[in-house]
């Protein structure tokens, strides 16, 4: 890794642990570059804003989610079993709710559809792998996987967004 993605990979950390630590919205950008102990100018080399930064924190857990589905692909567990894995990999851990929680104001409409068109652009290959097994084992019967899989995680993105369903709305 060239020395200035390791630079902005080490901001990205740091900025994923205040974040966590202190919430998204009581974490300034000063406070980050005082903590990497870098000049402001340095920061915005690498993020053009705070939310740019978000942005970017957000998509480090989902590839790093991603790893963590991919790995599951090979583990000896039914069909089902893989596909609940799988989905609950891409759930944000216990700690980092205060960071995707930011996402689902109104405001931030923009970024959280771009972050629900990555998950889907990472997703949608790993569970129809599963899926294929699925059918070679003779669970599924089905054509057009991917399109399949990729119309059922947008519909329960949807589902589950903005409040469209409360607690009490979803049993399982």
């Amino acid at each position: 890794m060239k020395k200035g993605e390791q630079r902005k990979q080490e901001l990205l950390k740091l900025a994923y642990r205040m974040f966590i630590e202190k919430g998204y919205e009581n974490t300034s950008i000063d406070e980050i570059v005082a903590k990497a102990g870098i000049a402001k100018g340095t920061y915005y080399y690498y993020f053009a804003s705070k939310e740019a930064t978000l942005e970017a924190v957000i998509e480090m857990m989902i590839e790093k989610d991603s790893a963590v589905a991919k790995e599951l692909l090979q583990a000896p567990l039914s069909i089902p079993e893989k596909l609940v894995s799988v989905v609950n990999a891409f759930r944000p851990e216990k700690e980092e709710v205060v960071i995707t929680d930011v996402l689902e104001r109104k405001e931030n409409i923009v970024m959280h559809d771009k972050i629900c068109k990555k998950i889907v652009e990472v997703a949608v290959p790993i569970l129809a792998e599963i899926v294929q097994e699925g059918i070679a084992q003779g669970i599924f019967s089905c054509t057009h996987i991917e399109e399949r899989v990729k119309m059922l995680l947008v519909t329960s993105q949807h589902m589950f967004d903005y409040g469209n369903f409360g607690e009490k709305d979803v049993e399982v």
